[in-house]
């Protein structure tokens, strides 16, 4: 069912609003299950029935594709991972879009939205470090009014987050890397890597993302972020310390030490033990950045 126009009472479990102003007047009167893609709400639903209706977003107009917003990047709600990878971007956003060619298979990347990566909040999921590293922002709307969130203050655990009833999060906002406040003549460079039991279609053991801004050959700025290693999504702000004022070449990568990782906390589960996910989260974090320098 479409609704296009005024909310009506009662509602049918399943709408499909046409307007932004309906989705925010539904979620305002009953909680719903949102769904935009779908292919993290689906699974979690297999194997029982749906405990709530649901609010389809698909229609929605204006929320997808990537936009350059001036001073920052916007991917609204409906993106997805597909738009992602195929976008022209600069090079600060290539860690994201090699991170976008690695989740799930092709109908997995044509279909799942971005900004659903953050809100199902897993601790690996591969958006986190990326967006950690960009100081990404989450742009949330409710019928009360709208409000953005450091995406490191939205994401706050496990499956959980700083979505409050009646809000819908609408897009995230990637503040551009080299703006007015880099050195003169800098770029960014940045790098995405991955482990898991296979190549693609597989959760993460470790993913790490760097951002490097560079100036006359050397590290004016360093952002590195690890996922699942912890219950969420952590930058590593002692070994960006260490990176800043450095010669941004490929032995960049060794300045990374086991202390580095000292906030991070692995678990031991059945794709690897805590012990095998420190060391393998030191082996991609010294590649991600010397890839990202060189």
């Amino acid at each position: 069912m479409t609704i296009a126009t005024g909310v009506g009472s009662p509602l049918p479990p399943y709408v499909r609003p046409g307007r932004l102003e309906d989705a925010l007047d539904i979620l305002a009167t009953e909680q719903r299950l949102v769904v935009a893609g779908g292919t993290d709400v689906y699974p979690a639903y297999a194997s029982r029935p749906i405990d709530r209706p649901v609010l389809d977003i698909t229609a929605l107009p204006a929320l997808r594709g990537v936009v350059d917003d001036g001073d920052a990047w916007r991917i609204p709600a409906l993106t997805t991972w597909t738009d992602l990878a195929e976008a022209d971007l600069p090079p600060e956003l290539d860690g994201f879009r090699a991170a976008a060619r690695t989740i799930g298979g092709r109908q997995i990347q044509n279909a799942g939205t971005v900004c659903g990566n953050v809100v199902n909040a897993s601790p690996a999921a591969d958006s986190m470090p990326t967006l950690l590293a960009l100081d990404a922002e989450v742009e949330i709307a409710s019928a009360r009014g709208t409000r953005t969130l450091p995406v490191a203050q939205f994401v706050l655990g496990n499956r959980t987050t700083d979505l409050r009833p009646g809000e819908l999060v609408t897009g995230l906002r990637l503040p551009k890397v080299t703006g007015a406040s880099a050195p003169p003549g800098a770029v960014a460079r940045s790098a995405f890597l991955k482990l898991g039991t296979r190549a693609y279609l597989v959760i993460s053991i470790v993913a790490v993302s760097v951002v490097l801004v560079v100036a006359d050959g050397v590290v004016a700025d360093a952002r590195v972020a690890v996922g699942a290693c912890s219950p969420v999504a952590r930058r590593l702000p002692g070994l960006e310390g260490d990176l800043r004022g450095r010669r941004a070449d490929a032995s960049l990568g060794a300045i990374a030490m086991v202390e580095h990782l000292a906030d991070l906390s692995p678990i031991d589960d059945v794709r690897g033990t805590a012990a095998y996910r420190r060391d393998a989260c030191l082996t991609l974090v010294r590649r991600a950045i010397a890839e990202a320098a060189a």
